[in-house]
C-alpha cells in the first residue's frame, strides 16, 4: 500500500476543460445563483407551516416525530428506485430501515421522500417496451423532483443503480443542487455462467443451432439471483461514474449485496450525508461538482471502456449542473486516455474480478498519478485524492486503506504505463451521413474498417427476418433508421447482436448505422450509433437505399457515402411515419416527449435547461 501522487494534468484533458468551462461560463454563473437562492440558513421543515409540518410527520415513528416537529434534527430524504423485479434494485427493500437506524445515531431523521420507477433493459430488450427506456431517465428526474418538492429536507440519499435510473436520479440531484447529496449502491450479484459462455449461446440459438430451452438455461445462469448484472454494461458504468465523482463513498460502488460491509456502507453513507447539511460542514451538491468533476467522469468511462449510453447521459447530466458538454469533447478525451480495463463485453472477465483485481482504488489511483484526472476536483470525503481509499471491516467498524500498488491480475486491470492500448473506447464519426459515435474498446483491429453495400431498414424485427431468410449472407452494412429519440424513443438494438455477430463469425464484412442506440454490452460489431440528425428528423440516413456503398472508418473517424453525392443529396428523404409505434404500453403518452426530445449530439433530453441546445 502507498499513498497517492497527483501529476501535472495531461495537456489535452487540461484543454478539454477548459474550453468546457468557457464555453459554459454564462450557463454555470446562472446556475450558480438558482442554487445559491435556496442556500438554507436553518432546516428546512422550520419554512414550513405547523398544518404543513404536522403532515410531513404523521406517518413517522414516535421516536421520529418529536425531533420532525420540533426541527431539532436534520431531516434526509431518500428517493428510491426500489422494486423487487430489478435485481439490482431488490435490496433496497431493506435499506430505508437501515438508514432512518443510523440517522437516528448521528442526531438526524431520514423518510421515503418518494419511489421512482426501475425499467430494466434487459427485459424489454428486443421488446416494444424498450422505446418507452430512455425517456424513463426523465420520468424519472420528474419523479424525483416530485418527491424533493415537499421542501422537507435537509439532504437527499439517492438509491438506484441501473441503466436510466442513476442518470434519472442525477438530473433531479443537480436540480435540487443546494441540497447535500450522496449515491448508494447496492452491488453486483456474484458471478455466474461466464459472459464469453453466455454470447456464445445467444450466436447459437440465433443460428438455429439450439433450442429455446438451452437459451434459456444459459440467461438463468448468467442472471441468478440480487444484485447488479456483472457485465461492464451500463448500469456498472453509473456506478464508476458515481465513484469517479465522488457521489459514492469509496470504493462502495462494486461491494456485493447483502454482506456485512455493504450494510456498513449503507450506515456510513448516511452518517457522511448528516455531516454535509446546514449546521454541520455544508457542502451543497451543485457546488461541490463542477467541470473538472464532468471531464472526471468521462475520462473514468474511457479508460474502462464504459457503456456508450453514458454519451447521452453524461452530455444531459452536465447540462443539468449548467455545464455544456459534446460528444467532441468526450472524443478528444478518448484519443488521449489510456484503456486500462479489460471487462466484458470488452474482455472475458466481470466487475466482480475487476473489483477483486484492485477496482475502483487502484484505477482512480493509476489516472491520477499519469496526470488524467483532476485531483483537486471536490468529492464528500474531499478530493479525488481521498476517493482511492477501500472501505474494510474491522471489528463490525469501517476502516479505510491506501489503494493496491499493484494490480492483482493485469489481464483485467493494468496500471497507466502499461495500457491495453493508448487511447480509450469512444471515437467520433463524422462525414455525409451525419455525426455519430462507435465503441471500438472491444472491436478487434480488423474490423475497425468496413466498406460495402446497405441494407436499409426501418425497424429491428424486419433485420431478424432478413437473417433468417438467408438475404444478409454476404458483406453488409445494415442500416437501422428511424430509431432515434423524436422517432420512436430510441430503442436499444443489442437483440441484433447475436445476428450480426454470427454473419461476421462467418467470414463477413459486417457493420451497424443506426440512429439508435446499441447496449452497454454490445462491443464486438462495428457499429456507428446515436446518427445525428436522426433520420425522423430529415437526417440523412432517411435518404439512403439498399445497395448503396458506405465506409465505416473508425481509424479515420469518418462515415462516408461512396456513391454519386449528388444525386445523394438531391434524393427526398423517406417520410417517418409512426403507424403502430404511437400506440400501445403507454407509448401513446409520450407523444410529447418524442415531439420534444433534443438531439442525441445534446443528450436526448426532453428537458432543455438554461444554456443547452436544442
Amino acid at each position: 500500500m502507498g499513498t497517492v501522487t497527483p501529476s501535472e494534468m495531461h495537456p489535452q484533458i487540461q484543454a478539454v476543460t477548459d474550453r468546457i468551462r468557457k464555453r459554459s461560463a454564462d450557463s454555470r454563473r446562472e446556475y450558480l445563483e438558482f442554487i445559491g437562492q435556496r442556500k438554507p440558513t436553518e432546516f428546512a421543515r422550520k419554512r414550513l407551516s405547523e398544518g404543513n409540518q404536522a403532515h410531513a410527520s404523521a406517518g413517522c415513528s414516535v421516536l421520529d416525530k418529536a425531533q420532525l416537529l420540533g426541527a431539532s434534527w436534520p431531516n434526509l430524504g431518500i428517493v428510491t428506485a426500489y422494486n423487487d423485479m430489478l435485481s439490482a434494485h431488490a435490496p433496497y427493500e431493506t435499506y430505508p430501515q437501515m438508514i432512518r437506524e443510523a440517522a437516528r445515531d448521528s442526531n438526524a431523521t431520514a423518510q421515503v421522500a418518494g419511489g421512482v420507477p426501475a425499467m430494466c433493459d434487459g427485459v424489454t430488450q428486443g421488446q416494444t417496451g424498450m422505446e418507452l427506456s430512455l425517456f424513463s431517465r426523465d420520468v424519472i428526474a420528474m419523479a424525483s423532483a416530485i418527491a424533493l418538492s415537499h421542501d422537507t429536507f435537509d439532504g437527499a440519499m439517492y438509491l438506484g443503480v441501473c441503466d436510466k435510473i442513476v442518470p434519472g436520479l442525477a438530473i433531479a440531484c443537480f436540480r435540487f443542487g443546494w441540497l447535500p447529496s450522496i449515491f448508494v449502491p447496492a452491488g453486483p450479484m456474484p458471478s455466474g455462467l461466464p459472459n464469453p459462455e453466455k454470447a456464445r449461446v445467444r450466436q447459437e440459438f440465433a443460428q438455429g443451432k439450439i433450442g429455446r430451452d438451452a437459451l434459456l438455461k444459459a440467461e438463468s445462469e448468467s442472471y441468478h439471483t440480487q444484485g447488479t448484472c456483472t457485465f461492464y454494461g451500463t448500469a456498472n458504468s453509473n456506478q464508476m461514474v458515481m465513484e469517479v465523482m465522488g457521489l459514492h463513498l469509496p470504493g462502495a460502488a462494486f461491494v456485493p449485496p447483502a454482506t456485512n460491509l455493504r450494510e456498513e456502507l449503507t450506515r456510513e453513507a448516511t452518517k457522511i450525508l448528516v455531516s454535509k447539511t446546514i449546521g454541520h460542514d455544508y457542502l451543497p451538491v451543485g457546488e461541490m461538482l463542477d467541470e473538472r468533476s464532468v471531464v472526471n467522469s468521462v475520462v473514468g468511462l474511457m479508460a474502462t471502456g464504459g457503456s456508450t449510453n453514458l454519451v447521452l447521459h453524461l452530455i444531459a447530466m452536465a447540462s443539468a449542473l449548467g455545464i455544456q458538454m459534446t460528444p467532441e469533447d468526450m472524443a478528444d478525451i478518448s484519443a488521449v486516455t489510456p484503456l486500462l480495463c479489460r471487462i466484458y463485453p470488452n474482455g472475458v472477465s466481470d466487475v466482480n474480478h475487476f473489483h477483486a483485481a484492485g477496482g475502483m482504488g487502484f484505477l482512480i489511483k493509476e489516472l491520477i498519478e499519469a496526470g488524467y484526472l483532476h485531483a483537486d476536483a471536490k468529492t464528500l470525503t474531499g478530493t479525488l485524492v481521498d476517493q482511492c481509499r477501500e472501505p474494510f471491516l474491522e471489528d463490525d467498524e469501517i476502516v479505510w486503506r491506501e489503494p493496491p500498488e499493484t494490480s492483482g491480475d493485469t489481464d483485467i486491470l493494468r496500471p497507466a504505463s502499461d495500457p491495453f492500448q493508448k487511447e480509450g473506447g469512444l471515437r467520433l464519426l463524422e462525414g455525409e451521413l451525419g455525426e455519430s459515435v462507435i465503441k471500438v474498446s472491444a472491436v478487434k483491429s480488423e474490423h475497425h474498417i468496413v466498406e460495402a453495400p446497405v441494407r436499409v431498414f426501418d425497424d429491428q424485427n424486419d433485420v431478424k427476418a432478413a437473417y433468417k431468410a438467408g438475404e444478409l449472407d454476404r458483406d453488409v452494412i445494415v442500416v437501422v433508421r428511424f430509431q432515434g429519440p423524436g422517432a420512436n424513443g430510441m430503442p436499444e438494438l443489442h437483440s441484433l447482436s447475436p445476428v450480426l455477430g454470427s454473419l461476421q463469425d462467418q467470414g463477413h464484412k459486417v457493420a451497424l448505422v443506426t440512429d439508435g442506440r446499441m447496449s452497454g454490452a454490445s462491443g464486438k460489431i462495428p457499429a456507428a450509433i446515436h446518427l445525428s440528425p436522426e433520420g425522423a428528423r430529415g437526417g440523412a440516413i432517411a435518404r439512403l437505399k439498399d445497395g448503396d456503398r458506405v465506409r465505416l472508418d473508425a481509424v479515420a473517424g469518418t462515415l462516408s457515402y461512396l456513391d454519386d453525392l449528388q444525386e445523394f443529396d438531391a434524393r427526398e428523404p423517406k417520410i417517418f411515419r409512426p403507424n403502430q409505434s404511437a400506440e400501445g404500453l403507454g407509448r401513446e403518452l409520450f407523444a410529447s416527449m418524442r415531439e420534444n426530445a433534443g438531439s442525441s449530439s445534446n443528450g436526448a433530453s426532453f428537458f432543455h435547461f438554461t444554456g443547452q441546445n436544442s
